[in-house]
C-alpha cells in the first residue's frame, strides 16, 4: 500500500524547505563552500559546514573568515546566533536534510580528472546516509560524473534516487573578488537525476538565492559550466595569439582590442595576460578534452588554446629578456621584481597563477627574484619560500614585471621609481615613459 503523499520523502523534504526547518550542510568551506553556508545561514537556516581543515573550522566557529569575499562580521552573528558551525565530523551528517559538496577537482599531471576529493567526500556521506535527504554535487567536473560516479556510492545503501532520496548538479559560479557579482546573486543553474530531484533542487537554491535555472538532467548542468569556462579559455587563448602576433608586427594590441570593443553587435573583447590562473579557467576544459576522448572525439580547439596560453609565461620572459638585453643586461644576474603575483586582480589566490611559472623560469636562466602583493605575504616555490617585500625593491631591481594588476598599487609611484617595467596587463595605460614594455 503506497504512504501518503504528504509522508513521502520528497512532500516531507519539500515542506522542510519551505519552512526552513531542513538542516542544511555544505562540505568543503572553500571558497566556494563557506560562501553558500553563509547565504543559507542568512536565510534562516541551521547550516553545517564539514571541512577536514580542523583550522578552518576553528576560524569559522570563531566568527574569523578565511575567505576575501566573506567578512567576518557576516559570520560573527551567524555563529553566536547558531544558525552557522562548522566541524571536521561527518556523522554531522546523519541529522542534516541536505549536502552540499565543494570539494576540490584538479587535474592530475596527466591532464586527467583527479576525482579522489569527490570520491572520498561521497564515501564519508554514504556512511551516514539516510532517507530524505538531498546530495547536490557543485564541484567543476566531467559530464556524466554525477550519474555515473557519485550514484552508485549512494545507492549502495539500498535507497532508490528520486524516491527514497535525491541527487542534483548544480556548477559553482563564484567569481573570487568581483563585487558586483556573488553567490546570492549569480543565477544558479540546477540538473537532477531525476524530475522529482530538479524540483527540490530548485526549490532548495530559491529559498537563498536570486534567480535559479533548472535543466533536464545533471549532464546538461555539468556540461553548462564547462561550455563556460571553454568559452573564456579560447577566447583568451585567441587574444594571447593575436598579442604574439601583434608583438612580432610592432603593432599595440591593447589599442586593437580597445577599437574593435567600439563595436555595439558581433564582437566581445577579451585581453591578453600572462598566462591563465585560478581554479577554473586552466583546468575545466582538460575535463570536456578527456571525457570527448572516451567517446573518441578529439577537442581541438581546447588543446590549442590551452597551448597557446600556456606558452605566455614563455613570452612573458622573453619579453623581459629583450628588455633587459635592450640595456645591455642580461637575465643571469639581474635582479627582477615581480609586481603582483595572484592569479588575478585584487584577491589572494596563488593557485596556478602564471607568475609562479614566470619566477621559475627566470630563476632557471639565473635571475634573482623579489615580489611584492598587498594580498600575498609569501610564496612557496619548489625549493624555498618568498616573502613579499615593500617599494624600496622596485628602486633597486633591474626591471619589474607586473603580473597582476591590484587596484592597490600605486602605478604612478612605480613609473618614477623603477628603471625598467614589463607591464602584462596594460597596467600603465595612459603613461608614456621609454622604461615602459608592452605586452
Amino acid at each position: 500500500m503506497p504512504e501518503p503523499a504528504d509522508l513521502r520523502p520528497e512532500a516531507m523534504l519539500s515542506e522542510k524547505i519551505r519552512s526552513k526547518t531542513a538542516r542544511v550542510g555544505v562540505v568543503g568551506l572553500g571558497y566556494v563552500g563557506l560562501p553558500l553556508a553563509v547565504e543559507y545561514a542568512q536565510a534562516g537556516y541551521s547550516v553545517t559546514g564539514i571541512d577536514l581543515s580542523a583550522g578552518k573550522t576553528a576560524r569559522i566557529n570563531a566568527g574569523d573568515s578565511y575567505i576575501g569575499d566573506v567578512p567576518s562580521s557576516a559570520i560573527e552573528p551567524l555563529v553566536a546566533s547558531g544558525k552557522l558551525r562548522a566541524t571536521t565530523d561527518f556523522s554531522a551528517i546523519r541529522d542534516l536534510d541536505t549536502v552540499n559538496i565543494c570539494v576540490p577537482t584538479p587535474l592530475r599531471k596527466t591532464k586527467d580528472p583527479d576525482m579522489s576529493y569527490i570520491v572520498a567526500a561521497c564515501e564519508e556521506i554514504a556512511k551516514y546516509f539516510h532517507p530524505g535527504i538531498l546530495v547536490i554535487l557543485e564541484s567543476t567536473t566531467y559530464p556524466g560524473t554525477t550519474d555515473e560516479l557519485v550514484l552508485p556510492m549512494l545507492e549502495k545503501s539500498g535507497l532508490k534516487v528520486g524516491r527514497d532520496f535525491f541527487l542534483c548538479f548544480s556548477p559553482e559560479r563564484v567569481d573570487p573578488g568581483n563585487a558586483k557579482f556573488q553567490t546570492k546573486n549569480i543565477p544558479k543553474v540546477v540538473g537532477g537525476t531525476t524530475p522529482a530531484c530538479t524540483t527540490l533542487g530548485h526549490l532548495f537554491y530559491s529559498q537563498a538565492l536570486d534567480k535559479v535555472v533548472p535543466v533536464s538532467s545533471t549532464q546538461v548542468a555539468e556540461m553548462v559550466k564547462l561550455l563556460e569556462n571553454t568559452f573564456r579559455m579560447i577566447n583568451i587563448g585567441l587574444a594571447n595569439e593575436m598579442a604574439i602576433m601583434c608583438d612580432g608586427m610592432g603593432i599595440n594590441v591593447w589599442e586593437v582590442i580597445e577599437a574593435a570593443a567600439t563595436k555595439p553587435f558581433g564582437f566581445m573583447p577579451f585581453y591578453p595576460g600572462p598566462g591563465l590562473g585560478g581554479h577554473c579557467i586552466p583546468i575545466d576544459p582538460f575535463y570536456l578534452s578527456w571525457k570527448t576522448k572516451q567517446a573518441g572525439i578529439e577537442a581541438r580547439f581546447i588543446e590549442l588554446a590551452g597551448y597557446i596560453n600556456g606558452q605566455m609565461p614563455h613570452f612573458v620572459v622573453t619579453k623581459v629578456q629583450n628588455a633587459l638585453n635592450d640595456i645591455g643586461k642580461p637575465v643571469k644576474g639581474s635582479k627582477i621584481h615581480i609586481y603582483g603575483v595572484s592569479y588575478k586582480r585584487d584577491i589572494e589566490d596563488v593557485r596556478e597563477s602564471p607568475a609562479l611559472d614566470i619566477i621559475h623560469l627566470l630563476q632557471k636562466r639565473g635571475a634573482s627574484i623579489s615580489f611584492s602583493d598587498p594580498h600575498v605575504a609569501e610564496i612557496r616555490l619548489e625549493d624555498e619560500t618568498l616573502l613579499a617585500e615593500n617599494a624600496a625593491a622596485l628602486q633597486t631591481a633591474d626591471c619589474v614585471v607586473i603580473v597582476t594588476d591590484h587596484s592597490a598599487f600605486d602605478y604612478k609611484a612605480l613609473v618614477d621609481q623603477a628603471n625598467l617595467i614589463v607591464d602584462t596587463r596594460n597596467a600603465l595605460k595612459g603613461f608614456q615613459s621609454d622604461k615602459i614594455v608592452r605586452l
